[in-house]
């Protein structure tokens, strides 16, 4: 079970203030990757973060930050070793993406800052980090294509739709082949979501993470 650790403390000991800042949230979507910790600034600050889980936001200074991934427990082998220069009032989510081999941090930068849905309306964006699949069209089953050609390891645009439930499939972009069938995916009004295209094609481990990004009525998640 990850665990969260007091980041306050962390940046306290890094010498960075909070005063004002920036928010991180960290996603491990490397199919074949062991639970891992992750370390900012040096200091270990969420521990045991195993496959298709994400974090909540946390708040980091709008700084150069550095981020280590290692395995659960462990100081090495550091397979992702990265420093982001964090902007001030963005949200971000900092992915871990890829086969093990070839494992590598992608930065997506979250538009949530003032673009809440309307009534009656929610906002979703599709990733796809299935590191052996093909561009996906994401559509309505028997409907409109909603997200056209979605390359690994992109993220598309939020789109906004009337809020309901959905029977949605991800196909090979630009063919009718059904990679993915997702029957009854419900966004709720008011609500932001990510959904996340993970886990392997060729082993049939395709699947997806949705999570909320945000809420009208209950503020950032």
């Amino acid at each position: 079970m990850k665990k969260v650790l007091a980041l306050l403390a962390v940046l306290a000991v890094s010498g960075l203030a909070l005063a004002q800042g920036a928010m991180v949230r960290v996603a491990h979507l490397s199919p074949d990757a062991p639970a891992v910790d992750i370390l900012v600034n040096g200091q270990r600050a969420i521990t045991n973060l195993a496959f298709k889980e994400v974090t909540p936001y946390i708040p980091l200074p709008a700084a150069k930050v550095r981020v280590q991934v290692v395995p659960t427990g462990q100081s090495s082998p550091v397979v992702i070793d990265a420093e982001l220069d964090l902007k001030e009032g963005v949200y971000y989510t900092v992915a871990a993406t890829g086969f093990l081999n070839s494992i590598r941090p992608q930065v997506y930068t979250d538009a949530l800052a003032g673009f809440f849905p309307r009534a009656g309306y929610a906002r979703v964006r599709v990733v796809h980090t299935s590191p052996d699949a093909p561009a996906v069209d994401v559509a309505v089953k028997g409907g409109p294509v909603l997200f056209a050609g979605l390359p690994f390891p992109r993220a598309s645009t939020y789109l906004s739709v009337p809020a309901g439930t959905y029977d949605l499939e991800v196909r090979a972009a630009g063919t009718t082949t059904v990679a993915l069938s997702l029957p009854g995916v419900t966004l709720e009004s008011g609500k932001v979501y990510t959904v996340f295209a993970v886990g392997s094609l060729n082993q049939g481990t395709l699947t997806v993470v949705a999570v909320v990004d945000a809420s009208v009525l209950g503020g950032n998640k």
